[in-house]
């Protein structure tokens, strides 16, 4: 149980850089447009140029969030795994008490 909550905290804390870059992108493509509207040339170029590295980070980061994400759920499937193969009966009612979990919700609406 202690690994499950290390792996949400880590997801938490790469969705919360993964948000803060798409921000700082946005800001730079606000800055790209307004720098265009009135402007040529230099100006232009050098925004154009941090959009394309914001950009870039942004993209890294979220390769890296994907593969940590992937990395937690194999660890997950693989610890389900051994537990269902250690304590299969135990894993059975704990699937006929969701199941009848789930039904019992189904049902009243």
């Amino acid at each position: 149980m202690g690994t499950l909550g290390a792996t949400t905290s880590t997801v938490d804390i790469s969705k919360e850089k993964l948000m803060d870059d798409m921000k700082v992108v946005v800001a730079d493509a606000e800055e790209l447009l307004k720098a265009t509207a009135n402007q040529t040339g230099e100006r232009i170029t050098a925004a154009r140029a941090k959009v394309g590295e914001s950009l870039q980070a942004a993209k890294v980061r979220v390769a890296d969030a994907q593969a940590a994400v992937m990395d937690k759920t194999r660890a997950v499937a693989t610890a389900t795994d051994d537990y269902v193969r250690v304590n299969p009966w135990q894993a059975i009612g704990i699937a006929a008490a969701v199941g009848i979990l789930l039904g019992a919700l189904i049902s009243r609406r």
